[in-house]
């Protein structure tokens, strides 16, 4: 059985919806996977680099999960990437990390009508992931795609209707991160 090592970049996941339900629905489907929650870790960004190594090391497959933070990952996670992903532990001739897959799993804020080359952003979600896939390739980690869920605003906390409609979102999407772990696993 392949081991599974999730790292969630939430900078807060108690003020969250959809990156909690997806957290959630996948540890109750998957309880032998390994959920490194970095908000309740580090709370002052202080992190444990042996330790976070040790769980990296450990790990056939690599998810991190996260909300889409300014078309990139959130500031918390990006820290922990800088010192967590030294040269000689993660990439250089003595990168200890090739071979591992690594899957992107996030969640966007605006809805998919905004991530259309005719979009308020004018670009495609797909066009924000060339520096994950870099990422991957120098460190000779085998690259898995994205699994993303556009349209989980904060703006909407205030709607029951619209949070339960997030909270559906986010099963639908650990579903696929299950499904995509599944066959990643065989």
């Amino acid at each position: 059985m392949s081991r599974i090592l999730i790292i969630s970049g939430h900078p807060d996941l108690s003020a969250s919806v959809a990156n909690a339900a997806i957290l959630a629905h996948v540890a109750r489907e998957l309880p032998e996977a390994e959920i490194r929650r970095l908000d309740a870790l580090y709370p002052d960004y202080q992190f444990d680099i042996e330790a976070e190594q040790s769980a990296l090391l450990a790990a056939d497959i690599i998810v991190f999960q996260f909300p889409f933070s300014w078309y990139a990952m959130p500031g918390l996670m990006k820290l922990w990437l800088d010192k967590v992903f030294l040269h000689g532990f993660s990439h250089g001739s003595n990168g200890r990390l090739g071979g591992k897959k690594l899957l992107l799993s996030f969640t966007t804020s605006a809805p998919a009508a905004a991530y259309q080359k005719d979009g308020a952003f004018g670009h495609t979600v797909e066009d924000y992931l060339p520096q994950f896939a870099t990422t991957t390739a120098l460190c000779s980690l085998d690259y898995q795609g994205a699994v993303y869920t556009n349209g989980v605003s904060y703006s909407a906390r205030d709607d029951a209707a619209a949070v339960a409609a997030q909270q559906q979102l986010a099963v639908e999407h650990a579903q696929r991160v299950l499904a995509k772990l599944n066959a990643l696993a065989a």
